[in-house]
């Protein structure tokens, strides 16, 4: 199976000559990209000010020494056809600006709570020339699956990996490929309570893929890349703050465990994340439901045909984020004509209007008109097309089944999208243009849902003054939980400090019962920007839970500190993260 290395080098061959003629241009494009997207340095402002001038004067050594490297090996080369120019233009333009102007924002004064306020620092553009790689972590996770013959096996980037390495993508100069690493116990304490123990959800696979997007995460920030892609597994975007089991074959969040990184280690803090996989993303919307600061945008098969049931329009978010979660239900059948009109007419307008500092994609490829699990009908040219523009500044791998006939080529397309190649010669052997669509009855289901979630948008911040209006000092929701992979059933209820000087904690009471037996925990959750009141009482609030026996273990989630306790109710033990 091999899409065509002639194809591909042609086409890089043809997009090369006609680069030549616009060299200097070019070079103008270098010398503005100093201020472009993404990428940061942190500059110390008096803690350890001799360590921290050697350091920075060792990797501004680093960065030119690799930067004359690139320059002699790089090749540019042009990757749209004009009529693909004049039709995305005007959009990418746009978004470019805006985030321009922000990141000089973000120059000119300090990050918000970045380290509890005991150092001040500021965030200046990171070395950006040469910049024009796309970072690439490859783990298939060869020893985890969930049985031999479950749709998430290690074949899923078996043959994903055999067709890139066969097409040359990895030998390309656009691609930088990094190795993974671990994540840390307390990178996954800082999103999951996991029961009853890190150790006990997280095996060695999923620490692995965890710790390959913060790999990712430390390169774009570092300005080593211009974007980047985790093609990792297992995938994790189902899983919830509270982690009993798995469900939707996930146990951690990798999406989540990403975002609470970089708002720790950079103090990054808006960021959106447009989940593109055919299930809804009901663990990440769970984790950042009241969450202001993070945009979440699903679009996927309406949960009343699909796993996990839910993703619904009226799922906007919690009192204090109302509009901050976009939910976009498609019928099913839905082809690439439909996909790509949602995301032109809502996803990106509603992207440009909030001005991320980073957009994260949730890159699930079962939308494919191949794929077992589910009913739609995207192709890999539309998955492609998709991704160019949207332009993520880096995408995690989710969810995709069609082992054969779909991920090679999806993943194929996606990486030349985002190296900026031309990805027009990647096509599945049975796909001809036009085979797939768009119902009239579906196109007015989809204008329907456009208007609907446009005007929620528009109208969020009137949304969130109502219904904060009609809350007292908490916000309690009650909700049950299925783990169809493990078979818990698992029922939640929820308290939200309405603060009014920030989004307030979160105490969490879960009760699972199981097949062999039952458990019960409460968890406390302080976000990285809380203030000082709530991290007081959130902190009271943990050690009151300590002498309930109804409990058997009790944790603490402090962001703010980077704080991370588990105690266990019958042991009497506490273990600090």
């Amino acid at each position: 199976m091999k899409l065509g290395l002639g194809k591909i080098k042609d086409a890089f061959k043809g997009g090369a000559e006609k680069n030549t003629e616009t060299e200097k241009e070019k070079g103008e494009e270098e010398k503005n990209q100093k201020k472009g997207k993404g990428n940061y340095r942190i500059e110390n402002s008096g803690r350890y000010p001799e360590n921290s001038a050697k350091n920075h004067a060792e990797i501004d050594a680093k960065n030119n020494e690799e930067t004359e490297s690139e320059r002699l090996e790089k090749v540019t080369m042009k990757t749209k056809t004009s009529e693909q120019q004049s039709e995305d233009k005007p959009r990418n333009e746009s978004k470019c600006e805006s985030k321009r102007e922000l990141k000089q924002e973000l120059v000119n004064k300090p990050v918000n709570g970045l380290l509890n306020g005991l150092v001040k620092e500021t965030i200046v553009p990171a070395n950006q020339t040469g910049t024009r790689k796309t970072g690439l972590i490859f783990f298939p996770a060869f020893d985890w699956a969930i049985s031999p013959t479950h749709p998430e096996r290690e074949e899923r980037l078996l043959y994903t990996r055999d067709q890139i390495f066969e097409e040359g993508l990895m030998d390309l100069p656009q691609i930088a490929e990094y190795k993974p690493r671990l994540a840390d116990y307390r990178d996954i304490a800082r999103v999951h309570f996991c029961v009853p123990d890190i150790k006990a959800q997280a095996t060695t696979p999923h620490l692995i893929a965890a710790g390959s997007c913060l790999v990712l995460a430390d390169a774009l920030i570092r300005g080593e890349v211009k974007n980047a892609f985790a093609l990792v597994r297992p995938p994790g975007h189902h899983a919830m703050t509270v982690a009993h089991g798995n469900r939707g074959f996930c146990n951690i969040n990798n999406e989540a465990i990403l975002v609470e990184y970089l708002r720790k280690k950079y103090g990054i803090r808006r960021i959106a994340i447009v989940d593109t996989d055919v299930h809804h993303g009901d663990g990440t919307q769970e984790i950042f439901y009241n969450d202001p600061d993070v945009l979440f945008i699903s679009f996927h098969q309406d949960g009343r045909t699909l796993y996990p049931g839910s993703g619904f329009m009226n799922e906007l978010g919690g009192p204090k984020a109302l509009g901050r979660t976009i939910n976009i239900p498609l019928p099913p059948g839905t082809p690439d004509e439909g996909i790509l009109h949602v995301l032109g007419a809502l996803v990106l307008p509603i992207l440009e209007d909030f001005k991320p500092e980073l957009v994260l994609n949730s890159a699930g490829q079962d939308n494919h008109y191949t794929d077992p699990l589910a009913n739609m009908r995207f192709s890999a040219q539309g998955y492609a097309k998709l991704n160019e523009k949207l332009a993520p500044d880096m995408a995690v791998l989710e969810g995709g089944y069609a082992i054969q006939s779909a991920l090679p080529y999806v993943n194929t397309g996606i990486i030349l999208a985002m190296a900026g190649l031309d990805y027009s010669c990647v096509k599945e052997p049975d796909f001809k243009p036009g085979m797939f669509v768009q119902a009239a009855r579906d196109r007015q289901i989809l204008e329907e849902v456009i208007a609907t979630q446009l005007e929620n948008w528009k109208n969020r911040d009137r949304l969130v003054e109502t219904e904060t209006a009609k809350h007292g000092d908490f916000y309690r929701r009650k909700k049950q939980i299925f783990y169809d992979t493990d078979m818990i059933q698992e029922f939640q209820e929820e308290t939200v400090r309405m603060c009014p000087d920030c989004q307030g904690y979160v105490t969490i009471d879960s009760h699972a019962h199981r097949s062999i037996n039952d458990t019960r925990i409460f968890g406390v959750s302080v976000p990285i920007y809380a203030c000082d009141r709530c991290q007081a009482e959130a902190g009271g609030e943990y050690r009151k839970r300590l002498n309930y026996p109804e409990y058997e273990y009790v944790y603490l989630q402090d962001k703010k500190a980077d704080e991370y306790r588990e105690y266990n109710i019958r042991t009497k033990q506490e273990i600090s993260y």
